[in-house]
């Protein structure tokens, strides 16, 4: 098992020249603290709120309902290697801790990327009072029996839990966690509860997928990946596309994830949140959350 990880970083270094120097760029690079921090603890039942904690995690509140988006929550992503992880660094802390968060209901899993499918993170938050919804054939990941129910969904396909239904939609990316295992689902979602409804656009290069979401009942929100897309076009969409493909969902409220949190690619910074906001041009107001640890309510 351990020369099967030493192997797979390897391999990760071979293929991917740029993330190997910035691992040992990063060395021993403060990781600054979260600009904010949310508060879940004044959140009412009612309304829907949303928190960034970083890169695609977000915390959900639907219906009274907690839900956590593809929880990554350590200081590193990438291979396991006894105890220690050999991968990226993070830029920002995590919003809240693992210690901080309050209990989780549902956890949503978009594919099993490495930056979206964090093993420690998933390992700290079992309960059997959680459930996880996932893509088709990632659940061999988890360790099933620790969580209260586990569904894998494919695309077109749904899963009722409590008040809210949970639907797979088809996005433009892959699945394969290394090289090899590319029969893995990478899925979008929407959340519907009895009064808000919200796409979780995972991650995705432009597609007309989100086209096919619209209906007379608007989304109250998007959440939708703006990074990561210098050089990686063609498997991330550009913060422009972004904003049409939400536009085209019928979304009102737009909350940007997938930045300021790793350097997954060559853009500056700021640049995808700058051009997040050119594109919404005269409507600034709909992007709902501009820096990691900022709320959202509806």
């Amino acid at each position: 098992m351990q020369r099967s990880r030493l192997r797979r970083a390897a391999w990760a270094c071979r293929v991917a020249p740029m993330y190997w120097n910035r691992l040992r760029a990063d060395g021993r690079r403060r990781i600054l603290p979260a600009p904010e921090k949310p508060n879940p603890t004044r959140w009412r039942d009612r309304a829907l709120y949303a928190a960034w904690l970083g890169h695609s995690t977000v915390l959900l509140q639907i219906d009274g309902i907690r839900i956590l988006t593809d929880p990554v929550l350590g200081r590193r992503v990438g291979v396991r290697v006894g105890p220690m992880t050999v991968g990226l660094k993070r830029i920002v802390e995590p919003a809240l801790r693992l210690a901080e968060l309050p209990k989780i209901d549902v956890i949503l899993l978009s594919h099993a990327h490495m930056d979206h499918f964090d093993i420690r993170s998933l390992r700290r938050l079992e309960s059997r009072g959680t459930a996880v919804v996932t893509a088709s054939k990632t659940s061999d990941l988890l360790r099933v029996g620790r969580y209260g129910r586990v569904d894998e969904l494919a695309w077109g396909e749904q899963v009722r839990i409590g008040s809210l239904e949970i639907s797979a939609f088809p996005v433009n990316h892959w699945g394969a966690r290394l090289h090899r295992d590319t029969w893995r689902g990478f899925n979008g979602y929407t959340i519907e509860g009895t009064h808000h409804r919200v796409i979780f656009g995972g991650d995705t290069a432009a597609t007309n997928s989100f086209r096919t979401l619209k209906s007379s009942r608007t989304f109250d929100l998007a959440i939708m990946p703006v990074g990561a897309y210098n050089p990686w076009v063609h498997y991330h969409c550009t913060p422009e596309q972004a904003w049409q493909m939400a536009e085209e969902a019928g979304a009102e409220a737009f909350l940007p994830v997938h930045h300021q949190t790793f350097t997954l690619s060559r853009e500056p910074y700021l640049e995808p949140i700058e051009r997040v906001y050119s594109a919404a041009g005269r409507y600034p107001e709909r992007v709902a959350i501009w820096r990691i640890g900022q709320e959202f309510r509806a």
